[in-house]
This record gives C-alpha cells, sequence and structure tokens, in this order.
C-alpha cells in the first residue's frame, strides 16, 4: 500500500501538471502564482525528504538540472524532412491540382491548415507516456539531444495525460519557439545594460536550447506547438485532424487557428483571413502550412527526396516601406560590441510605428552602400525588430556623407578595434562605462572574485552613485560610504566591506577571468595562472609565447596579448596592483596534477567535500570538471543518493569511484 508521502508526492504532481497547462498551454490560470509556488515547494520538501519517489518526470525537475557538457547527436527514427514552399496562391492551387492528380480521379480530398509557427524544429519521444528524449531537426536525419532543456519547457508534458489512449512508442514533432512578449523584455533588459539586442525570436530561442545550463534555459519562458508525427506505435487514428485532437487529450499544445477545410477554395479563404490577424498574435508566424488531412491518403503521395509531396506552407511576403536614414548610431554592448542603429523618419509598418532599425555591423553597411539621407527600404517579415533591406541610391540627396565606423568608443572615448575574424568593432576598455555595468557583476560573480553580498541591485547603486567607476574602485569604498546607500545597515554595510577584503586573497586564476579578457573563461584563466604564476610574467610574455602554452592557441593568444599591452589593460592592472590586488600561482609540475587531460563528473550527496569545492579540486588538478556523463567521461565520482548520472555511466561503462576512492586516487586520503 503506498505510504501518505507517496499519495501526497502523488496528487502534488497532478495538480501542478494541471495548473501547467491551464496556464501555459490553455491561457487559462486557476490558481495564484503565489498558491502555484506554494504547491511546487510542498512537492519539494517531500521530495528531498523521499529522494527514492524523485522521478524525472515530477514537476520539480522542470527548472533544470546541472549544466551538461555537450550536446550528443541523436539519429532520428523517421526523418525529418523539410517542407516545399512558396509565395504565391495560384501555386497553392498547383499543389492541390498535383495532390488530385497523384490521388486519382473521383478521391474526395480534404485539407487541415495551421500557422506556420516561426521557431526551432524539434522532435519530442514518448515511450509508455514518458517523455525519454527531445532533439531539434538538425540535418533531418540527425539532430541535437536537448532533452534537459526541454523538460524546462512548462507546454512540454513530462508525461502524456489520460493512460488509456497512450501508445507505446510516439514522436511528436513541433515548434519550440518564443513568444513576442518575452522577446521584448529580454531586449529592454540587455537594451537597458548596453547589450546587443537579439534580431527576432526565432534567434533568442535557437540560443536558449543551446544553453549548456538548463536553468538558464528555463528563464527564457520558451513554448511548444505540436504540428506532426515522427515514429509511433501503433498508429490508431486514421487522419492529421483527428491526431489533433487526441494532442489535445494528452495535454500537448496544438496550434491556434487551425482549420479542416474540405476544398482549396476555403484553404485561400482562410489564407486570406489569417493575414488580417496574424500581426497580432502573441507570436510569430510566417505563413500557413497546408496539409492533406488523410494519413492513407499520404502514405500514396510519397515524398521526394527532400520533401513530403501532401504538404505545402505558404509564406506571407514581407512588408515593406521606403523612409529616410537620418543618423546612425553604435550602440556599445557589454562584451564591448559597438553595434550600428539606423535612425529613421518615422513610418507605419505592419501595426507599430518604426523609427530605429538595426543595421547588423559595418559590412553590411557597406553592402548596401548607406549614406546618412538615404532613401532606404525597410522590411518587417515576421521580425519584431524591422531592418534595412536595402538603399534606394537614386534617391540621394547631394553631399551624402558615407555612413563610417567610429575610430573611438562612443562612450568611454577609448580607441576601437575590429576584430580580424568578423565584422565586428569593439571597444576593449574594460573601463568603459557603457560596459562597465555587467562587466563589474561578472568580477564579483562566485565563479571569479567571489565577493560575497555585492549582488547586482547593489552593482547597480555602486554605479549610479559614482562611487565605482573601475574595478580597483571596490577596494577603495569605505563603509561610510555604503551606509548612504538605500537599504543599507551597519551590519549589512560591513558585511560589503568583508567581503570585499576577504577577495584579495582569491588566486589568480580567478583574477584572469574575472577581468573579461575576450576569449578567456575559468579554463584558460588557470591554465595561463599555472603556466606564468603571476601578472607580471604574462604581461611580459610575448604572443609567440602565450601561443606556445598547451591549450592557448593563437587567437586566445592575441587577445591576453593585446590586453596587458593595450593602455586600457594597462591601467586596470596597474590600478588593481596599487589597491593590493597582484596575486601569485605556484606552478604545478606534471606529477602534481594527477587529472592532466581528464573529465570528471560528480554526482550524489559527499560527505568530506562540498560540491564547488570538489570542482576547484578537479580543475586545480588539471581536469576537466563536467555537468553530464558521456563516453568521453573519464570517470565519475558518485556520493549517496546518486541518480541517473550513475545509471548512464553503468550504461556506457564509465569507472565509477567513492569519493574516498577519488581522494586516494589523487593522493589526498587521510
Amino acid at each position: 500500500m503506498a505510504s501518505t508521502a507517496e499519495q501526497r508526492i502523488k496528487k502534488l504532481r497532478q495538480e501542478l501538471e494541471q495548473h501547467n497547462h491551464l496556464y501555459h498551454v490553455e491561457g487559462k490560470p486557476q490558481i495564484s502564482d503565489f498558491a502555484f509556488d506554494a504547491l511546487m515547494r510542498e512537492l519539494i520538501e517531500l521530495e528531498k525528504e523521499n529522494p527514492k519517489l524523485l522521478t524525472a518526470d515530477s514537476p520539480s525537475q522542470r527548472v533544470g538540472g546541472q549544466p551538461v557538457e555537450g550536446f550528443e547527436t541523436v539519429e532520428h527514427a523517421v526523418p525529418m524532412m523539410s517542407i516545399d514552399n512558396t509565395y504565391d496562391e495560384s501555386e497553392v492551387r498547383a499543389f492541390d491540382a498535383r495532390v488530385r492528380k497523384g490521388l486519382g480521379e473521383g478521391e474526395a480530398i480534404e485539407y487541415v491548415i495551421e500557422p506556420k509557427v516561426d521557431g526551432v524544429a524539434a522532435s519530442l519521444r514518448y515511450e509508455d507516456g514518458q517523455l525519454i528524449q527531445a532533439a531539434t531537426r538538425g540535418d533531418g536525419q540527425r539532430g541535437d539531444d536537448i532533452t534537459s532543456n526541454a523538460r524546462t519547457i512548462q507546454s512540454i508534458p513530462l508525461h502524456l495525460h489520460g493512460e488509456k489512449d497512450v501508445l507505446r512508442v510516439v514522436e511528436i514533432r513541433g515548434e519550440i519557439y518564443m513568444s513576442n512578449a518575452v522577446f521584448q523584455q529580454l531586449n529592454k533588459e540587455r537594451e537597458a545594460v548596453g547589450e546587443e539586442i537579439y534580431k527576432n525570436p526565432r534567434n533568442l530561442a535557437v540560443g536558449a536550447l543551446k544553453q549548456l545550463d538548463p536553468k538558464i534555459t528555463a528563464t527564457r519562458k520558451l513554448r511548444f506547438v505540436a504540428h506532426g508525427l515522427g515514429q509511433v506505435e501503433p498508429l490508431e487514428t486514421q487522419s492529421y485532424w483527428e491526431l489533433l485532437k487526441v494532442f489535445k487529450r494528452w495535454h500537448v499544445p496544438v496550434g491556434e487557428h487551425t482549420k479542416h477545410v474540405k476544398s482549396i477554395d476555403e484553404v485561400i479563404a482562410a489564407i486570406e483571413e489569417f493575414a488580417e490577424i496574424r500581426g497580432s498574435l502573441a507570436y510569430q508566424t510566417d505563413g500557413m502550412v497546408v496539409k492533406v488531412d488523410s494519413f492513407a491518403q499520404r502514405e500514396k503521395l510519397g515524398a521526394t527526396s527532400k520533401a513530403p509531396r501532401w504538404v505545402i506552407a505558404f509564406k506571407y511576403a514581407a512588408e515593406q516601406i521606403q523612409t529616410i536614414l537620418k543618423a546612425v548610431d553604435w550602440q556599445v554592448g557589454r562584451g564591448g560590441t559597438l553595434t550600428p542603429v539606423g535612425r529613421l523618419e518615422p513610418v507605419f509598418l505592419a501595426g507599430t510605428t518604426v523609427q530605429n532599425a538595426t543595421l547588423h555591423n559595418i559590412d553590411q553597411i557597406r553592402k548596401l552602400d548607406l549614406h546618412v539621407g538615404d532613401t532606404v527600404v525597410v522590411e518587417k517579415a515576421g521580425e519584431v525588430i524591422p531592418y534595412v533591406r536595402q538603399g534606394v541610391p537614386e534617391k540621394r540627396p547631394k553631399g551624402a556623407k558615407l555612413v563610417e565606423p567610429p575610430t573611438k568608443c562612443p562612450s568611454c572615448g577609448s580607441k576601437v578595434e575590429k576584430d580580424e575574424d568578423s565584422p565586428f568593432i569593439r571597444c576593449v576598455n574594460p573601463e568603459c562605462p557603457a560596459q562597465l555595468r555587467e562587466r563589474l557583476r561578472s568580477f564579483c560573480g562566485r565563479n571569479q572574485m567571489d565577493i560575497e553580498n555585492i549582488g547586482e541591485a547593489l552593482v547597480d547603486q555602486l554605479i549610479d552613485a559614482g562611487l565605482v567607476k573601475t574595478f580597483a574602485d571596490l577596494y577603495r569604498l569605505k563603509k561610510e560610504q555604503i551606509l548612504e546607500l538605500e537599504r543599507m545597515g551597519e551590519k549589512s554595510a560591513q558585511n560589503v566591506i568583508d567581503g570585499i577584503a576577504q577577495s584579495k586573497s582569491r588566486s589568480l586564476d580567478r583574477l584572469l577571468a574575472a577581468l573579461g579578457i575576450r576569449h578567456v573563461g575559468n579554463r584558460v584563466a588557470f591554465v595561463l595562472a599555472q603556466h606564468f604564476g603571476d601578472l607580471n610574467a604574462i604581461e611580459n610574455a610575448t604572443e609567440e609565447q602565450l601561443s606556445s602554452v598547451h591549450e592557448i592557441g593563437d587567437v586566445i593568444a592575441k587577445s591576453v596579448h593585446d590586453f596587458f599591452h593595450g593602455a586600457a589593460g594597462r591601467h586596470t592592472i596597474s590600478e588593481l596592483k596599487r589597491v593590493g590586488i597582484d596575486p601569485k600561482m605556484e606552478k604545478t609540475s606534471a606529477a602534481e596534477k594527477p587529472l592532466e587531460g581528464k573529465t570528471v563528473v560528480v554526482t550524489g550527496t559527499l560527505q568530506k567535500l562540498k560540491r564547488d569545492e570538489i570542482e576547484r579540486l578537479i580543475i586545480d588538478l588539471g581536469g576537466r570538471a563536467a555537468g553530464s556523463v558521456s563516453r568521453k567521461t573519464s570517470f565519475l565520482v558518485a556520493g549517496d543518493d546518486a541518480g541517473s548520472k550513475l545509471a548512464k555511466a553503468h550504461e556506457l561503462g564509465v569507472e565509477i569511484l567513492t569519493e574516498d576512492q577519488f581522494l586516494k586516487r589523487i593522493g589526498r586520503s587521510e
């Protein structure tokens, strides 16, 4: 008989899944966010107390687990083929004629027509109703395994609702997308801190799914909508329209404005009707997909080498309008990238007034031969952010000046540099005001200088009050200055000062990673610190000496050399030394790095070391601390209550060590 805890956990999961479905799929929430969060907290606590009852399909697991090592490639059981498309209604009628010819005279044909959501094609594989794998389309034959990230998407059911009609195997094909509201909010946040804004929701959705940390993907609030099948055993429905009803019973989201029609005239009418409303939808679409409804007829029609013969996508022509390019401003992003933005004579386009448009980069400006004062064609086709499609040189006024790239940063006045391998122009001054906010947050972060009690809100206050303009200014702060800030009491101010003082003892690699040098993350910083031992040695190293270090290539070597030899970088290092930040690091011999070249995964609860301590130890000893088990894993360190990673290691034949065995192997056992 099930325990009381088991019964309660089961009930909580059912309630949370139902409320998830009502909120994210139906758009009809029945409880408040506060009430939902209370149920979730209760579930999480019960699962902590009863770890054996924790399952991968629990709603508590949607928040995302540990970062994955990388994306494995998986083969699709049934290829994900592309779809032929057209912009001409006459070609839609020609498609209908081909279908009728392929099926023979007298056979009745019905169609399903649905919005073509502008997202990332994905395949969800369920076995006995449980989600076991999610993959991108890739090349159609093979795609990236994005299961960890897909589990964070609230509208994707972790198990199919309704036990009676769940199939043994079913692959549900569809689109993962981002709503316009979420996209616009994320862009506002990026613009507020001077970061380059994303061009459209699809690009941002792609980026979210490529995150190695599922917790980051979870913050992007992606959605899913189904539009077809891959492998299915057995297939019991006879038509796509029937299948959509089954999807709804399973709590799988299907497209709104989907219609079942009985003639090509009705198809054309639906396309024309949808054109009137698509601009007001909460997501991006660029057309309508027309599908033969009957699965038997689809089988008979077959496919070409590229696309099925039973489907076609009608895509709406882009909306364009001409206006005047009044000026070009260059915005500075977090990493120093300068992005050109065209300031336009305001025009009404696709339901909104447009007065700014992205110009992408200087190469695009050159390609379009843009001059200030030019008449330009602005386009908005499935894009939230309009862009300049082309110039109209015959309307160019006399004396119009060619748009030139800046030679100095518009924020700090420092000299800018153009990437050798890309069209981007960058400000390389680490103390540039436009970049400072995000750079300072990173500098104080856990994996960098790890300054306790300085979070995002305090960083904002310190910058807004003019107290911090450089990294070194942090170490000049006085308790009295911090006390003057909002919501800062005596104890809080002292904690901040203590945290800053403690960070002075951080190792050289932590500092290198915190400086924001391009291409230098934690691993590269550790390799450089181990090899050179102090800042002076790195500063005096030539590009050749830097690139000769194992794992440091020419691109990284040039970036590091440019930083330490540029005026801005030299000033940053000099100021840090003035406030007592000049860490050293003992060089470690090969004999002292027993994990050199090893990839190690840690799972479960350890008794002697905290998670961050053992991962730091792995890096210090030359290894790589990975987040997921794969064939490249050298060994797994398993603590108490190890779960899926332990099972995966057994499956792949990866060596498994206890905590004590690991410490013995690295020579740290008692």
